[in-house]
Parts: structure tokens; sequence; C-alpha cells
């Protein structure tokens, strides 16, 4: 059996394959039949979808298809729009442009689920109204595609291309393009709107990752330690004898100048690296305390204050085991011994926890010192420590 006689699985095994010579001379009408002859596939029914051209229901299809489309394209620009434009910065309960605010995300959400629905369902409605719905029967074979097999496969979808009558469906065409572009816009723009966003371009301070709101405004200001009673705008100073050896409570930064604003005294509950816990050790576990280099100071007798984000991925070190003098990381179980100045001696977190500098004026109540020396939280590339 020679070169040109080679018997093709499925199919009629006298009929040779065609050279690479005869396959360029045939026309695409002449490939389809090659090749549903060799794959062994008996077209039943080939009906034409719209065998009487130009009739109102076959307009009507084009322009329902050609409607789905520009939907997705609106919806796919609206979702540009917001991503970028909409008021994303958080406002706060019953100041202005809080409820646009708490739209943001559900308007993204609406917006690319409409576009991409909407899509959808042009595609599907195309395919059901001008795809021609063939009825065939073929034998299945196994092995690897031939050269015959790939010259013919791309006429059969060319032939069915052209059967669907897309080549002179330009609205369709124009309107599927439009909505596919704008989509794809959409999902290169997810990851450029945040090199266009930057949440500290209205910030006064220009690293705002090494400062939080512990940071003094001015040299003669006096930021509080402040407990959260669950009223924003009730101020509850601390004072030593408020807590018990032993004993732990999470406080913020207050200043004079937040009494009368009821904003400013929200966001300084609010704001992400402002938690702290103000630890009280008891009278036996004093002696065993290891300061850090440089950081002797820190502490006011037997109380110590340490950031609650934790070092590993930002997570509120919450868990505080007072026999063991450890505190716990619910995320991913790291742990931090107080004694030692907050180092962690288990799980993923590898720094210790940033230490507040306290003391007690003269008025009797803790305040800060000054901000954190090192930032709190995760590392990040322009980190010093």
């Amino acid at each position: 059996m020679t070169d040109n006689e080679q018997e093709h699985p499925g199919g009629d095994d006298t009929q040779p394959e065609p050279t690479a010579e005869q396959l360029a001379e045939m026309d695409r009408d002449q490939l389809v039949r090659l090749g549903t002859n060799l794959d062994g596939v008996q077209i039943e029914e080939y009906p034409d979808p719209w065998p009487v051209k130009g009739t109102k229901a076959e307009k009507r299809a084009e322009r329902l298809i050609s409607t789905w489309f520009v939907v997705s394209a609106i919806a796919g620009l609206a979702f540009v729009v917001a991503l970028i434009w909409w008021p994303w910065r958080y406002k706060y309960p019953g100041t202005d442009g809080h409820f646009l605010y708490t739209l943001y995300t559900p308007v993204l959400g609406v917006t690319l689920g409409v576009a991409i629905l909407a899509l959808a369902i042009g595609i599907i409605l195309y395919t059901k109204k001008f795809i021609p719905h063939e009825v065939a029967v073929q034998q299945r074979h196994d092995g690897q595609s031939s050269e015959v097999d790939r010259s013919t496969i791309v006429a059969q979808l060319a032939d069915a291309g052209n059967r669907s009558t897309i080549a002179r469906r330009s609205a369709i065409k124009r309107s599927a393009g439009l909505g596919a572009g704008v989509l794809g816009l959409g999902a290169v723009a997810l990851p450029v709107a945040s090199f266009i966003k930057d949440p500290w371009n209205n910030e006064a301070e220009e690293d705002s990752l090494a400062s939080t709101g512990w940071r003094k405004q001015s040299a003669d200001e006096t930021v509080y330690l402040r407990r959260n009673t669950g009223d924003p705008e009730e101020i509850s100073l601390v004072r030593p004898e408020d807590l018990d050896a032993g004993a732990l409570e999470t406080v913020f930064p207050y200043r004079e100048s937040e009494k009368d604003d009821p904003k400013a005294l929200l966001e300084a509950l609010r704001r992400a690296d402002n938690p702290v816990m103000l630890f009280r050790l008891r009278p036996e576990d004093t002696a065993n305390v290891q300061e850090r280099k440089g950081q002797e100071d820190f502490h006011y007798g037997s109380y110590y204050a340490y950031t609650k984000i934790c070092s590993h991925v930002g997570c509120p070190v919450s868990l505080y085991e007072q026999r063991k003098n450890v505190v716990l990381c619910p995320c991913h179980q790291s742990q931090f011994d107080v004694l030692s100045y907050c180092k962690p001696v288990f799980g993923p977190a590898t720094r210790a926890l940033a230490q507040l500098p306290i003391t007690v004026n003269e008025e009797g109540y803790f305040v800060a010192r000054h901000d954190f020396v090192e930032a709190v939280g995760p590392g990040y590339w322009e980190r010093r420590s």
C-alpha cells in the first residue's frame, strides 16, 4: 500500500487519502464533503434556519440579539466607569456621600454581572436562531488527526460560519464585538484601577504606612489611651488603677482636639492600625520580663502596650492566655510572648509586635509618649526593620 492509499480510520477503507496537491486544488465545499466522508459522517438533516430570507421574524431575531450585545456593552462600560469614578472612599454613617459609598460594591457586582449575562444570552440566542441544527451520525474512531483531517476541519468550520449567515449580519457582528470588547476593557480595568486610585492622596502624612493614629501632630500634643465603650462619642480614658493584675484591655488614641468632633472620634476607633493591647503584668511575672534592645523605657511599671495587629498578615491578635503570658492570633495561630517584648514563639509570624511607648501624665491618665518606632502589621518593601 502506497502513502497515497493509506486507509483512513473510521472511513471508507477503499478510498485513498488525497495528496497535499489535491487538497490545495479543492474548494471549501469539496473539502467539506471529503471531511464528512473520511470521518464516517452521514448528515441526515441540515436545514436552513431561515429558508425565506429577509422576513420580519428574521429581522426581529437579529435585532433582539444585537440588543443583548448592546446591553452587554453598556453594562460593561458602566462597570468600568463605576470601578474608577464611583465614590469608593469610606464615608461615616449620617455624613454626605455615605449612601453612595454603600452602593459601590453592589454597583460593581450588578454591572459586571449584567455585562456577562447579556453577552451570554446574545451568544445563546444567535446559536439557536442562526446556526444550522443539523442531524448527523458519525462512527467513532481513535488515532491522531492527519493532514487531511486538519484541512477538512477548517473547511467545515468555515462552512458552518457561512451557513449561519454571520458574514452578512453586520449589526450582530458589531454589537457582539462591542460587548465583548467593553467586557475585555473591564477585565483590564480591574488590575489597572489599583494604580489609578491612591488611598493616601488626601492625606497630609507623606508616609502613611510608617505612622499611625498615635503620631503626635505637634510636640506639645497629648495622645491619651482611650477605651472603646461601644459609643464612639463617649470618651473613657484609662488610669493605671483601672486594670487588675494580669488584665488586658484594648485601647485607642484620643486627642483633646477630637472632643467635639464625632467624625474624628469614630475614625480613631476605626483606623486599622490604631488598636493597641494594654497589659498589666502580675507581680510575680515582672521579674521575668525581657526588654527589647532600645525599648527598655517603653513601658510604665508593670504596664506594657503592644499593637493588636499581627505581624504575619494583619489579623487582630486578641486571644490572651493569662497564665502563660501569651497572646494568640486566631487566623493562623501565631503566638507572642508578652514577657519577651511580644516576640513570636509559635506559628508563621516572624516579627515581634510593635511596642507603643507609654507613660502616665500629671492627671493620672495613660498617654503615648510618641508613635511606634516601626511599622505595625505585616512587612512591606519600604520598611526599615
